[in-house]
Parts: C-alpha cells; sequence; structure tokens
C-alpha cells in the first residue's frame, strides 16, 4: 500500500494513469497522418509545415527533467493534473485553430504539459506499486502503452482524418482529459512532494532547459538545415556549453535539480544509455517502416495502421502479463538483452525486404519480432531506470529516463532520415527509397544489438536469499 490506496483502487489508478499518458504518446504520431490536410487547410509551405511537428517536440524533449523535479518538490499529483489541464487546453486551441500561428502556438503548449505528464506518471506509478510482482505487472501495462501508443495513433489517425477532418485529432483529446482529470482528483488523493524543504535550483532548470531545447531544435532541423551547416553545429555546441554549465552548477549547489550521485547508480547510468540506443533502434523501425509500407509498396494510412496491429498484439500480450513473468522468472537483464535481440533480428529483415514486398513474405515477420521484442524488452528498461532510486528522486529519474527516450529516438531518427536520404541519391522511385530504407534498418539492428549487449553485460541482477534473481 502506498498512498494510502488500497487493493482494487491502485490499479483502477493505474488505468487512468495510463489513459493519461496514452494522450501523450498518441500525439507523437497522430499528427503524422493528417499532415498533408492542415497543409492544404491552413496553407503552410513544405518549409513551415515541420513546425507542426517540431514546435510540440522542442517544448516536449526541453521540459522532461525540470518537470520531473517539479513533481518530487511540490507533488506528483499536483503536476500531473497541471500538465494535464495544459494538454487538454491546448488540444482544444489546436483542433479550433484557423491560423497557422495558433495551431503552432499551441502545439508548443501541449509538449510542455505532454512533458510534465510524461514525467511524473511513471514516479506516480513506480511510487503506488512497491511489491516487486505488482510493480513487474503495472511497469508492463505503463509499457504496453509507450511502446504500442505510437502505431495506434497511426491508426486512428487515419481513421478521424478520413472520416471527419484533422481537427478531430485534437478535439478527441477532450473527454479524455476530463474523465482522466475527474478520475485522478477520486483515485489519487493529494500528497506533499517527496523533497518538501527542497528548493528549486532555478540556474540549473534554465541551462539544462536551454541546452535541451537547442539540442531538439538542432536535431529536428538537421536534415534540411544540413547536418554539418553553421546553424546545426552552433546549436548542438550551445547546447553543450549550457549542458557543462548546468553540470558545474549540479555539482556546488546545496538542491541541485539533477544530483549527479543519480548516475552512480549503476543500474540507472546503463539503462538511460541502453534507452537511448533502444528508442532510436523502435524509431527506424515505427517511422521508416510506415515510410516503406506507404511509400515503397503503396498502402493507405488505414492500411499502414492495419499492418502494425500483429505488433501491436504481441505488445499487449507481453505488457500486460508475460513480461512481469519473465521479470519475476529471469531478473531485467536476460529479458531485456533477449527482447532487444529479437528487435534487432526483426530489423535485420526489415533491411532486405524488397521494393514490390509482399505483407506476409516481408513485412509481418519483422512485425511479429519487433512485437515479440518490444513486449519483452520495454518493462525490464524502464524498471532497471527506476529500481535503484530513492522515492525522493523518482520524478527526477522518470524525467531523466523520457528524456533518454526522447532524445535517443529524435536524434536517432534524424541520423537514420539522413542516411536513408543519402543512400537513395534524392531519389523518389520505390526502387531507391528502398535502397535507403534498408541501410536505415540496417544501422538501426546495430542500435538494438548494442544494447543489447550493453544490458546483458553490465546491468546489475540483486538476489534474494532464495536465489530467485529480482529487480528492485
Amino acid at each position: 500500500m502506498t498512498h494510502g490506496i488500497h487493493g482494487r483502487s491502485r490499479w483502477l489508478a493505474l488505468i487512468v494513469l495510463c489513459f493519461g499518458v496514452l494522450m501523450i504518446v498518441l500525439d507523437t504520431t497522430i499528427v503524422n497522418v493528417a499532415l498533408p490536410s492542415i497543409r492544404t487547410d491552413l496553407g503552410f509551405t513544405e518549409t513551415s509545415l515541420v513546425w507542426v511537428v517540431n514546435a510540440y517536440m522542442l517544448t516536449f524533449g526541453g521540459f522532461l527533467l525540470l518537470g520531473g523535479r517539479l513533481g518530487d518538490l511540490y507533488g506528483h499529483r499536483r503536476l500531473f493534473l497541471l500538465g494535464l489541464t495544459l494538454f487538454t487546453l491546448a488540444s482544444l486551441a489546436c483542433g479550433l485553430a484557423q491560423l497557422q500561428a495558433v495551431l503552432i502556438v499551441a502545439r508548443a503548449v501541449q509538449g510542455l504539459g505532454g512533458a510534465v505528464v510524461s514525467a511524473v506518471a511513471l514516479s506516480l506509478i513506480m511510487n503506488l506499486f512497491t511489491e516487486p510482482a505488482e510493480r513487474a505487472k503495472a511497469m508492463g501495462v505503463y509499457g504496453f502503452v509507450c511502446a504500442g501508443g505510437g502505431s495506434i495513433g497511426v491508426l486512428l489517425g487515419g481513421l478521424l482524418t478520413s472520416s471527419f477532418n484533422w481537427h478531430w485529432i485534437f478535439l478527441v483529446n477532450l473527454p479524455i482529459g476530463v474523465a482522466v482529470y475527474a478520475l485522478c482528483l477520486s483515485l489519487l488523493p493529494a500528497g506533499r512532494g517527496q523533497a518538501e524543504g527542497g528548493r528549486l535550483d532555478v540556474g540549473g532548470a534554465v541551462t539544462v532547459t536551454s541546452a535541451l531545447m537547442l539540442a531538439v531544435y538542432a536535431v529536428v532541423n538537421g536534415n534540411e538545415a544540413g547536418w554539418l551547416s553553421t546553424q546545426t553545429l552552433a546549436l548542438l555546441g550551445a547546447a553543450v556549453v549550457l549542458l557543462v554549465v548546468f553540470l558545474v552548477i549540479e555539482s556546488r549547489v546545496t538542491h541541485p535539480l539533477m544530483p549527479l550521485g543519480l548516475f552512480r547508480l549503476r543500474n540507472v547510468a546503463v539503462a538511460n544509455v541502453v534507452g537511448v540506443l533502444w528508442a532510436a533502434a523502435m524509431f527506424a523501425w515505427f517511422f521508416i517502416s510506415a515510410l516503406y509500407m506507404q511509400l515503397v509498396l503503396g498502402y493507405s494510412p488505414m492500411q499502414v495502421g492495419l499492418g502494425f496491429l500483429p505488433a501491436n498484439l504481441i505488445m499487449a500480450l507481453f505488457s500486460l502479463g508475460w513480461s512481469a513473468k519473465l521479470v519475476m522468472r529471469f531478473g531485467i537483464r536476460v529479458p531485456l538483452a533477449s527482447g532487444l535481440i529479437l528487435a534487432a533480428l526483426g530489423l535485420v529483415l526489415f533491411a532486405r525486404a524488397p521494393a514490390d514486398g509482399a505483407f506476409v513474405v516481408d513485412v509481418l515477420p519483422g512485425m511479429l519480432l519487433l512485437g515479440l521484442g518490444a513486449g519483452v524488452a520495454f518493462n525490464p528498461v524502464l524498471l532497471a531506470a527506476m529500481s535503484d532510486v530513492a522515492t525522493s528522486e523518482s520524478g527526477l529519474a522518470s524525467g531523466v529516463v523520457n528524456t533518454s527516450f526522447m532524445m535517443g529516438g529524435a536524434l536517432g531518427l534524424a541520423v537514420l532520415a539522413s542516411l536513408a536520404a543519402a543512400r537513395s541519391g534524392g531519389g523518389v522511385s520505390p526502387a531507391a527509397l528502398n535502397a535507403g530504407y534498408h541501410l536505415a534498418f540496417g544501422v538501426g539492428a546495430v542500435f538494438a544489438a548494442a544494447a543489447a549487449g550493453i544490458g546483458a553485460v553490465l546491468l546489475r541482477a540483486k538476489v534474494e536469499a532464495a536465489g530467485a534473481p529480482v529487480f528492485e
């Protein structure tokens, strides 16, 4: 029992929290399907349209760490509800937008709210479930929402855009946001911050948030501006300088935003490195395979969403039950490494898929392996990142691991997209595009295999007296 919640109420609270997180996860991909309609309706140019996505990514990536620390200081439930309110109101503004500037600003506010929700939701779940078996099951549910939500977003985006219009991909968040808010008020008792008495490290907050936002801006514009352009190099250089200043500040202040001792915890440090590589591999799977199905095989947005369905079903089976059993039986190290190896094999299969491929022969086998790998590995990665952390720093640890995933995914996707574009030589034929995708899938497989190796060798698995490996 934690937070004064007993038995079944904790699982109801988990479901409600996961619905809040699902809104955030869906919003990272549901927009992609509607971009052509948004461009036509609001008169975006090809260059300006990218800001419908980038404005969200910029604030989401920039405020994850700060959101997690604010949750530790002022209460996780309070910050979750604040982030949820921001996200829901911004969704309303997006859905009603008739001007480009309104939509872009509202998307930036959505990213801010989403960052706060994502940063504190994981710590809320970890504090609700303290027993190893129940925590593994709860993290499995959370892992499924995070891993499967993106592909669900593609399917839902296609359905809403084709059946109604693009406004509904944002308006659908309103009833969900209101319901989640009301249920959180009734299910989660108000709690004071675990780090009461601490003070917000303003200098650290400003420098790390600025560093992350500059890094995200450089990454999401890398393909357009050029990776060796003055703009990209200057932005990345400024981000590195700010990060160094942040580390200096953290080593000297009494109440640091991010205690550097956190990274002396072996599993935390290793899990975040694995998270960066894992996210890069997953983005290679999700985005590049969606492009392969749509641009090479000629699938419609709805068919692309249905193409991910087998992987989603497998992730559901593992994340909602089997993954927890594997963790309780083998600890975190074996399932993590095994799942990532399966994901690497799935990417290898996509790396040989032909331009005239058939779904059953060339898409389905890779989808099945990747769904299996994600279902097995996602839960252990999250558990490893949070398992050694004190309750008073759980929001911070949640923000750190979410930042690792976000930065790894954004950087990995940008690099892989650049490699794919370079290999295709600017060609738009299915054969030329497919050659580029093959390279991207191959490099993604290397990322997943590297993450598996690092996890297998460096993760520490504690052992109970009875000899059974556990994760906490």
